[in-house]
């Protein structure tokens, strides 16, 4: 049997931060290796310009980057292992919320095709 989509149940606001998270986390300009082997800590946010932001070789529109500034979707990834934070100062992606598959990387990091 397959493994079951999205386990833990987050809601599309949390799948699209744990997405931005983990693929923010996956750059060394705005983190670093965390206290725990396989964890990242976010070490700084990318700044929007307009209506977008870049990620490495992908942009990502401001509004699927809503939950960044919302407290309330990080203590519930927090609550389900998959960040520890200390909104908005500090997060750490823990090696679960690195590995977790959202299943949104393709539709909201947008990538040329050249």
């Amino acid at each position: 049997m397959p493994p079951k989509k999205n386990p833990l149940n987050l809601n599309p606001l949390q799948l699209k931060t744990l997405t931005l998270l983990q693929a923010i986390a996956r750059l060394d300009e705005f983190s670093e290796a965390g206290e725990i082997e396989g964890e990242r800590r976010i070490t700084s946010l990318p700044h929007a310009h307009g209506d977008h932001f870049h990620l490495g070789d992908a942009l990502v529109l401001a509004r699927d980057a809503t939950g960044l500034n919302n407290g309330a979707v990080w203590k519930a990834l927090e609550r389900k292992g998959l960040v520890r934070t200390d909104f908005p100062q500090s997060a750490t992606l823990t090696a679960e919320g690195l590995a977790y598959e959202t299943g949104l990387a393709e539709q909201i990091l947008h990538r040329a095709d050249h």
